[in-house]
Order: C-alpha cells, then sequence, then structure tokens
C-alpha cells in the first residue's frame, strides 16, 4: 500500500465517518479535513476535527504505520507540533510531539470499506500492463470519461502556456515573436523541430517583420540562416537567393551561432526543410499581421484560410536546390494544419486570453471538437481499449491522460481511477 492511498482516504472521506474512534476508543468526527499540502511539513494544514466533544484546529499527518513518525523524526521537528491527528492505516506505537504529549491517531484499516480496498490492490498489482487499469477501462462511462477529457486538454494547454510564457519573456513581451518562433518549431515537425526553433531564436522577429513584404527576401532569411545558402551556385534561384541573404545578413548583423544544422535522412520529400522552410516564408509574406487574424479568428474556415499557402515557384518543380522534380503545388494541407492548431495556435489564443482576462474557452472547444484526432501510438492504444477518439480534442486528452497520470501511476488523481475505485 502506498502512502498517497491513505491521502486519497482521507481527503474524499472514502470512510465510515460516522463511527469513527481514534486508537484510545474516542469519537472522532471530520469536521474540515483541511489543505492538502505537496510540500514538505504536515500532510493536511489547517484541519479540524472534533474527538469526543472538544474540537480541534490544526495540522494532519499521515502515515502507513505509526512507527512511520520516529522513521522520519518528527517527534525532534517542530514543525510537527501543531499536528492534531495522525492518520494511519496501521496503528503499531504510540507518537509524542517534541514535548513529549501524546497526538491523538486514527486507524484507518477498520473504517474502510473492503470493495475499496480490493480494488485498489487490483488497480496497483497489475503488471507488465500498457495502462494499470486496462482491463476495467472500457467500463467506465460515457459521462465521466468526457467530463475528464475536457479538463485533461486544459490541463494541456495549461501545460503548454508555461511554455508560452517563458518564451514571452525572453521575447520582451512580443507576441508577434512568439507565434513565429512556435510556429517555425511545429513546421519542422518531429525531426527537424529543434532545428528550425534554432533558426528563429537566431534571429530578432523584427528583421522577420522587415523582410516579410518581399518574399525572396525572407525565403533568403530563412535559408541562409538555416546553413542552405552555404554551396557553391546549384540554380539561377539559388543564385537569387544567396545574394539576398549576403545583403542581409551585413544589414541587420546576422550570426548563425546556436543555430543547428537542418536533417533530410528518412524524410518524405514533402516534409524536406526546404519545403517547409518556403512554406513558412510564404505564410510570413501571405500574412503580414498574422499574430492579430489568429487571436480574431473565431473558427476553422477563418483559420484554414491564414494558411491557404503553398511554396515559392521554384519549389514547385524542386525538393532540394540541385534536382528537379515533377511539378507539384505542395500546398500546406489541413492535416498539417491542423497540427499546427493543436500545438501552436489554440495553445497561443488561450495564453493571449488568459493574460488578459478574456474567456474563450468555448471557443476553442468548438474549435478542438471539430480537428480529427491525431496519429499516434498512444491515441492506437486507448483506441485497443475500445475507446476510439472521435476529435482532437479526445486524442490530446488521451496523450495528457497516459503521459501525466498513467505513466506516473496517478490513479489516485485521475477520474477513470476514482471511479474504478469506487464501483
Amino acid at each position: 500500500m502506498q502512502e498517497d492511498f491513505i491521502h486519497y482516504l482521507w481527503l474524499h472521506k472514502k470512510l465510515d465517518v460516522l463511527n469513527l474512534k481514534t486508537t484510545h476508543h474516542e469519537r472522532l468526527e471530520i469536521v474540515n479535513v483541511g489543505q492538502h499540502n505537496q510540500d514538505s511539513g504536515p500532510d493536511f494544514f489547517n484541519g479540524q476535527i472534533r474527538i469526543q466533544d472538544q474540537l480541534w484546529a490544526g495540522n494532519i499527518e499521515i502515515h502507513i504505520k505509526s512507527s512511520d513518525w520516529f522513521v522520519h523524526g518528527h517527534e525532534q521537528d517542530p514543525a510537527y507540533d501543531n499536528v492534531i491527528l495522525h492518520v494511519v492505516y496501521e496503528h503499531d506505537t504510540e507518537i509524542f510531539r517534541s514535548d513529549n504529549s501524546t497526538i491523538p491517531t486514527l486507524e484507518l484499516k477498520q473504517f474502510v470499506d473492503a470493495s475499496l480496498l480490493d480494488n485498489y490492490h487490483k488497480l496497483f498489482s497489475s503488471k507488465n500492463k500498457w495502462i494499470n487499469c486496462e482491463q476495467d477501462f472500457p467500463e467506465v462511462d460515457e459521462f465521466t470519461l468526457k467530463n475528464w477529457q475536457e479538463r485533461l486538454f486544459f490541463e494541456r494547454l495549461e501545460r503548454k502556456s508555461k511554455t508560452i510564457d517563458n518564451l514571452l519573456k525572453s521575447s520582451k513581451n512580443d507576441w508577434e515573436a512568439v507565434l513565429f518562433k512556435l510556429l517555425a518549431k511545429n513546421f519542422g515537425l518531429k525531426v527537424n523541430g529543434t532545428a528550425f526553433s534554432s533558426i528563429a531564436n537566431s534571429m530578432e522577429f523584427s528583421v522577420v517583420r522587415k523582410t516579410s513584404s518581399k518574399r525572396e527576401q525572407l525565403e533568403a532569411l530563412l535559408f541562409g540562416q538555416a546553413g542552405l545558402l552555404d554551396k557553391e551556385s546549384y540554380t539561377t534561384y539559388y543564385e537569387i537567393l544567396k545574394k539576398e541573404y549576403k545583403f542581409l545578413k551585413q544589414k541587420f548583423k546576422l550570426e548563425k551561432q546556436g543555430v543547428i544544422n537542418v536533417r533530410f535522412f528518412r524524410l518524405r520529400p514533402p516534409n524536406f526543410p526546404t519545403i517547409r522552410l518556403s512554406q513558412l516564408a510564404n505564410v510570413y509574406y501571405k500574412e503580414q499581421q498574422l499574430f492579430s487574424k489568429v487571436i480574431s479568428a473565431e473558427n476553422l474556415k477563418e483559420i484554414y484560410a491564414l494558411f491557404e499557402v503553398s511554396t515559392s515557384p521554384f519549389w514547385k518543380t524542386h525538393y532540394t536546390f540541385d534536382k528537379e522534380s515533377k511539378q507539384s503545388n505542395k500546398k500546406i494541407t489541413k492535416a498539417f494544419v491542423d497540427l499546427l492548431l493543436i500545438n501552436t495556435i489554440l495553445p497561443i489564443k488561450f495564453c493571449y486570453a488568459k493574460q488578459n482576462g478574456e474567456a474563450i474557452d468555448e471557443t476553442i472547444l468548438e474549435i478542438i471538437n471539430a480537428i480529427a484526432p491525431e496519429k499516434n501510438s498512444i491515441v492506437d492504444g486507448f483506441s485497443q481499449l475500445k475507446h476510439k477518439p472521435k476529435s482532437a480534442l479526445e486524442s490530446q486528452a488521451f496523450i495528457q491522460l497516459k503521459t501525466e497520470y498513467c505513466d506516473k501511476n496517478k490513479c489516485l488523481q485521475c477520474a477513470v481511477g476514482n471511479a474504478l475505485l469506487t464501483k
């Protein structure tokens, strides 16, 4: 048994609360379980209990066994002098404060329902399983799961907001710069995301802003900073970009310190860094007020329109500078925009609204529910458990559930885990 389970029992009063007694057989009433403390010190602050007819206010400490009090050295720590109740699963010794006064103890094992204990052991005794509850997960009712998925989705947005907050600090609160850096990273996808991010961080966004009215200049800027214009001449277009970059490098005193080399290996040609950088350049050439339009967009149709972009003409017949290919339009696909929505656009809209005290949760829910679910191993895993996601909200929620709860054995903090414990 884990101590977290004792915390769960106390916090949610999963006890026979009408018949509680201390180990000295005194009648015990829980008036207030207190504030759960996740840091050092007693486990619950400012609790209230009534023993016999005496009301006590103070802190509550929780252990599996009473003797853990001495194992942790609490009898010598003044921080535990105001503990009014010691809650344990098994009482094996009396415990004392630093002044040798006895602390009342509640032994839980006689006040916990047997079925709850059975469900707990079943949940946490699982070995070599993808998730602890995979056998019972399909039994969770749709209402519980749907509400939990919504909360998980917003938890994931909050986590992404921390990244945005850090970027804002380093960008002097320039939202346009933050959007560019996030988009650059996501245009690079998994293989080149870090490299594209290093390109975006290698220059001030003001340089992008000043070159965005000229497509060749903006493309030269991105290709040059990526180190793709460092070789000998391939084509006339290559020479044009190289000349433009030389001018920009001198004008804006550009450096490539910290830039990571882009990769072509094991990529499908449509995802080559040349194609994605050209598309990114054309997004900013087409939409020179991109941030304000992203923030004002209220539905998918408006957002898709912003990214209805192809490459520059040269790349319609090339994937690399040195080899011509069959002509193709190379437009940004709807599926790719969906990835941008999930990983960049919705997080930045959410974070911007939060900072400005606006409530746009319903707009975000409407958009995310209209996006097709992602395809990855986590989504596949839950699909095999008879819960195939129908939207990106559900796939994002499942990613959050697997990485932040299942993988960390946080079943007691999970709505699914709670439902299975008390079934």
